[in-house]
């Protein structure tokens, strides 16, 4: 049976001249046949969605350990949130939605169990060996170590899809600077098959998706808080755009109860910073008038981004959340804890590779040269979820530092 593609829509609306043409793609790595019911952007959010990479989202720390309690942020449900907040953004600016979705949605498959203290741990102990950057981990993930399809590794994702993966967060160049220095060399290495053209900016759609994780994370970073009890509403006043929202819902609900006062200070605040990247967005438009995703690329600067005032909102609200929260004594305490674990477990892996009993690779790691065999071994660490590190060093060590 044929199908009219067209005629169908397949969720395919209006779109800008700049927007990213899935029905033009640059292609995959490996060549692959179209679907007539799915354009290359659709199937690439769907094979993503369907990774073991994502599933394991729901086990991995956002900010604070799972353990904790039922309601706080994992990675699964950050992601979540991001992508919403990026298909929004890419219905208000006439971008393709799928593709938006597509990248917030595979943006942290590389991070380690425990957050960024894992990722820290990880980096240091690799540090001879290149390091650790959880953006080129997610990329080796979708090149490299998903393993579901016959004809490749990876999910042969388009090149915009990686495109915005790699560069969501800017431009990147090898004299210049990645996310913890020089360009890390999985990214390099990938580009050196398919060229990812690193300096320049990604397309609006990767755009929104990056700004989208600032909005959310901004926000349930702050809900989160509030519900641990390390931040009160009288130090959310020390952020005075925070401080007129809290005013506002005061005056409109006075008898309000805390968790329904939480959620409406949250609902506003996204929808201000929503807002303003929207009328960022179009302002900027207006200016640079690009005539086409190549155009968006060329730019020299994002378009997607807040305005002046609602950066230094930004700037205030991060401040709040590093002070008041991500160096709390007690987090800082878990955050120990967690540390050691990725430390012994990278260790222990070290010295005998056949304790990574689930491992791919795990009959030849033994006799590669050890470069190699630390790159495999921050594969198996990087891919772990908190719960599954913590069984294993529950299993291979006689005490196991306590994160609740």
């Amino acid at each position: 049976m044929t199908f009219d593609r067209q005629a169908l829509g397949f969720g395919y609306g209006e779109h800008a001249v700049f927007a990213s043409d899935p029905w033009a793609t640059r292609g995959r790595l490996y060549s692959e046949a179209g679907s007539p019911t799915r354009s290359d952007f659709q199937r690439d959010r769907d094979r993503i969605v369907h990774t073991t990479a994502f599933r394991r989202l729901k086990h991995k720390t956002q900010v604070f350990i799972a353990a904790d309690g039922d309601h706080y942020r994992t990675r699964l449900t950050h992601t979540i949130e991001v992508a919403q907040i990026a298909r929004a953004l890419a219905r208000a600016l006439k971008l393709d939605e799928d593709l938006a979705e597509g990248v917030a949605l595979v943006h942290d498959f590389g991070h380690t169990p425990f957050g960024h203290t894992g990722e820290d741990a990880l980096h240091e102990v690799l540090k001879p060996y290149g390091g650790f950057d959880h953006n080129a981990q997610s990329l080796r993930i979708v090149t490299k170590l998903e393993r579901r399809y016959a004809e490749f590794d990876g999910l042969n994702l388009t090149w915009e899809s990686l495109e915005g993966l790699v560069k969501h967060n800017g431009p990147l160049t090898p004299a210049g600077e990645g996310t913890r220095g020089p360009v890390p060399q999985p990214i390099l290495d990938y580009c050196a098959l398919h060229d990812l053209e690193l300096a320049s900016f990604a397309s609006l759609e990767a755009q929104v998706a990056a700004i989208a994780d600032d909005i959310a994370y901004n926000t349930h970073d702050i809900d989160d808080g509030l519900r641990a009890g390390y931040l009160t509403f009288e130090m959310l006043e020390e952020v005075p755009f925070l401080a007129c929202l809290m005013r506002e819902v005061h005056d409109r609900y006075p008898r309000l109860e805390s968790s329904r006062f939480t959620h409406e200070i949250m609902r506003r605040q996204i929808t201000a910073m929503v807002e303003d990247v929207i009328g960022v967005a179009q302002a900027r438009i207006r200016e640079i008038r690009p005539q086409s995703a190549g155009d968006v690329r060329l730019a020299g600067r994002a378009i997607a981004t807040f305005s002046e005032e609602m950066s230094e909102t930004d700037r205030q609200i991060k401040h709040l959340l590093m002070t008041r929260i991500y160096r709390h004594p007690e987090v800082m305490r878990v955050r120990q804890g967690a540390a050691s674990i990725v430390t012994d477990l990278y260790r222990a892996f070290m010295a005998d590779p056949l304790l990574m009993k689930e491992h791919y690779w795990i009959d030849q790691i033994a006799g590669m040269a050890e470069p190699a065999r630390a790159r495999h071994v921050g594969d198996y660490l990087a891919g772990m979820t908190d719960t599954f590190a913590i069984s294993a060093h529950r299993r291979l060590f006689d005490h196991t530092p306590d994160l609740r």
